[in-house]
């Protein structure tokens, strides 16, 4: 019989996590660091561990988030952030590089990273992914940060 193993419960390590988000479309993020607030503190993260750092766009977030990982209190980031579709293709390069740069930035460091970028079309699909009818991304990618940590817990057990 095989085994399974998922991070969705047990043990989370102790240490910080550093939410990183944009200043730009700020009410969206906002809503997107309080929702990831929520998650980490509800998971048992109290505000000595947790800390918010805010980049003035998405292109930034990257390179915050590397700063951030190089420290070893640091178990986990989160990177929140929005970007909306305007006139041009400038939306697309964005969003394949910052999340090309998140991708390896997990890879390298093998720190949990929760991935927040919300890539829309609009600005109301971007505030029904901040909180409205579409739930909230900030609290899926605090979610999916608090899994990886449970399941590296296991993996080193």
């Amino acid at each position: 019989m095989s085994t399974e193993i998922t991070g969705t419960e047990g043990q989370l390590p102790s240490g910080k996590i550093v939410i990183i988000a944009s200043r730009y479309n700020e009410s969206i993020c906002d809503s997107l660091v309080q929702g990831s607030l929520k998650t980490l503190r509800e998971a048992g993260y109290g505000d000595d561990s947790l800390s918010v750092i805010r980049v003035p766009g998405a292109w930034e977030l990257p390179m915050v988030c590397a700063n951030a990982l190089d420290s070893v209190e640091v178990i986990a980031t989160v990177v929140l952030g929005c970007v909306i579709k305007g006139e041009t293709t400038h939306d697309e390069h964005i969003n394949r590089s910052v999340s090309d740069a998140i991708m390896e930035l997990g890879l390298t460091t093998r720190k949990p990273i929760g991935f927040g970028l919300l890539t829309c079309n609009t600005l109301d699909q971007a505030l029904q992914r901040s909180g409205g009818t579409v739930g909230n991304k900030g609290e899926e990618a605090a979610d999916a940060a608090l899994e990886l940590l449970r399941l590296g817990v296991k993996l080193s057990a």
